[in-house]
């Protein structure tokens, strides 16, 4: 099988290499690396657009066929990699190991989701995984689980233009993770905080922090799942209409008589 593998927090990420050297371990594999040159964390499902992109290759331990660092988004990646640097379109695309979870609302900003869900979109099987604890160990259970899921993964019928979402608990540290879950997005919204700061030129400037809140999530929810001890495994699709208000607002009378052009 043919895999790329891809990221948001950089080619030299322990968690990409952990999960990359695990699964071209595998004689059936054949692993392939195209990741952002340095961190590209939160930069949701961006594209660059304004400049070039520049394209480096890299040796990375293990058997992994290619690897390449680019400039660009982990979006970019994913995109130049199936359309210029792959001599063949891959079987599976794999976003992380991510350092840090992507639970809840935390998909529409991750650049480790939008990676997965780019191939998603160009309708080839893509997962994402991430790590509640950025440790050696976590990262192990998260690339054996996905080594062995890769199975499952490619027999289940699959959402067009759907991915899988992965979490790995922080118990892993500790060799206890209970089980796995299938679950639903939470909701995982944050306590934003913008601290002001002024540069050495007297020029204000501001540096966004925050914290997530977790309470009154759901029992169905990967939040909850992850926070027990559980690998969250969520199917996700980037079609978000909501078909209910289509329905809705479509027998709306008011709606049909609005005027749109002025008298």
């Amino acid at each position: 099988m043919r895999i790329l593998l891809s990221n948001d927090d950089g080619i030299y990420a322990p968690g990409l290499n952990t999960l990359a050297k695990r699964l071209a371990e595998n004689p059936e594999h054949q692993v392939f690396v195209v990741a952002p040159d340095r961190q590209r964390s939160a930069t949701g499902h961006s594209l660059t657009l304004h400049k070039p992109l520049r394209v480096q290759h890299i040796e990375l331990d293990g058997k992994i066929k290619k690897a390449w660092s680019t400039t660009g988004t982990p979006s970019d990646c994913v995109k130049l990699a199936i359309s210029e640097l792959l001599d063949s379109p891959p079987d599976l695309v794999i976003s992380g190991i991510n350092a840090g979870p992507n639970l809840g609302a935390d998909v529409l900003y991750s650049g480790t989701v939008a990676a997965a869900m780019e191939a998603a979109s160009m309708s080839y099987p893509s997962m994402a995984v991430s790590a509640v604890k950025a440790e050696p160990a976590v990262f192990n259970v998260g690339a054996e689980f996905i080594h062995n899921f890769i199975d499952i993964f490619m027999q289940f019928p699959r959402v067009q233009r759907g991915l899988i979402n992965v979490n790995i608990p922080a118990q892993a540290a500790e060799g206890k993770v209970k089980g796995v879950r299938v679950t639903e997005l939470g909701i995982r919204l944050y306590q934003d905080h913008f601290e002001k700061r002024s540069d050495p030129y007297g020029r204000d400037y501001y540096w966004l922090s925050g914290q997530a809140i977790e309470e009154g999530e759901a029992e169905a929810s990967d939040v909850h799942a992850v926070k027990l001890g559980y690998i969250s495994v969520t199917p996700v699709t980037f079609n978000m209409t909501d078909h209910q208000a289509v329905q809705k607002l479509s027998n709306l009378q008011a709606l049909n008589e609005l005027s749109y052009s002025r008298p």
